[in-house]
């Protein structure tokens, strides 16, 4: 029976369903194939021209129309299946979801049509390896997971032989069928299998860090409070802030004992950082985190942030944060 036959049912032949933190776009790019098509033929089968599906962030809008089109034809659960979109993630990561914009710890993908040009896409290479079926986690969208949890090694935020980002729904582009196509462990520009990539061990500054990074990234979304994500991510404004007076990031270096790292000049996030960047400023959050109080006060005493930065721009602060810095606000405590 041929893929376009098969897709009229109500129920599809093939009913894959989400493997484990699965990507949305993985997904449906496992269940195309599993039809014998094109995933812009599959796409284009079920929706038409009406309704676009590769030049957006996908993944990140989790658009209803398609969820409920793929939980109503796999026979899978509505919950499962929107639980491999980042949008989901509202209320746990972030505060509220927007369809455009920066939005917290998510990373970017520079959308351009059906074209990436940020490093917006992660991979772990011993994962991908070791996969019965290689798929793309949600998780390695996230700007805080640098590393894997599982094999305990750098993650990869592009292919190491020509450095493209990765977009692995292109694989199949300017080929025949889907026989023809490269898998999606295949970079889409030059061919590296990317499961064949360099394996770089986790380096971090210390050892408490290094313990912190690795629980961070196997808890996950879970690791921390809504509170605490909003906190950390406030940490990471600050460190790349070019406010003249706000000298947190060489502060925190010098107290680690390791030299800056130059972040790109203008108003940038952790979200568009590339992998080494984000890095190092998680590395420096965890530092500040394992002892908050004492260490943002050690900082605020060494003039290397004042209390109007600690609350600036903080919108729905959480109320034990505000309470915690409101001591920083009388300059005189310094003496």
């Amino acid at each position: 029976m041929s893929g376009l036959v098969g897709l009229n049912r109500q129920l599809w032949p093939i009913r894959y369903k989400p493997l484990p933190d699965e990507l949305l776009s993985c997904w449906l790019i496992r269940l195309a194939h599993g039809h014998g098509l094109k995933v812009q033929t599959f796409s284009n089968l079920l929706f038409g021209n009406r309704r676009q599906v590769w030049n957006r962030d996908v993944d990140r809008l989790g658009p209803s129309w398609l969820i409920e089109e793929l939980s109503h034809r796999t026979g899978t659960p509505l919950l499962v299946a929107e639980g491999t979109c980042l949008r989901t993630l509202e209320g746990q990561l972030f505060t509220q979801f927007k369809l455009s914009g920066a939005l917290p710890w998510v990373l970017t993908m520079g959308m351009y049509h059906r074209k990436r040009s940020a490093y917006g896409q992660q991979f772990c290479p011993l994962c991908l390896e070791a996969d019965e079926v290689p798929y793309y986690r949600r998780a390695w969208r996230l700007a805080f997971m640098t590393v894997c949890p599982t094999h305990e090694v750098m993650l990869h935020d592009r292919c190491p032989q020509c450095e493209s980002p990765l977009s692995f729904h292109r694989a199949e582009m300017g080929r025949g069928g889907v026989d023809d196509a490269l898998e999606m462990t295949m970079c889409h520009v030059c061919g590296m299998d990317l499961r064949k990539s360099t394996v770089r061990q986790v380096q971090t500054y210390l050892p408490e860090i290094q313990e912190w990074l690795l629980a961070l990234a196997a808890g996950g979304v879970e690791s921390q409070d809504l509170d605490d994500w909003s906190v950390m991510h406030h940490l990471a404004r600050l460190m790349m802030s070019e406010i003249s007076q706000l000298s947190l990031h060489q502060h925190l270096c010098q107290q680690v004992g390791v030299p800056e790292l130059q972040f790109p000049g203008g108003r940038i996030s952790i979200e568009s950082c590339e992998l080494e960047l984000r890095h190092h400023t998680m590395q420096l959050i965890g530092y500040l985190m394992l002892d908050l109080n004492g260490r943002l006060d050690d900082a605020w005493r060494s003039r290397a942030i004042r209390y109007n930065h600690m609350l600036k721009d903080f919108r729905n602060a959480p109320a034990g944060y505000e309470k915690m810095v409101s001591r920083f606000e009388n300059w005189r405590n310094r003496l």
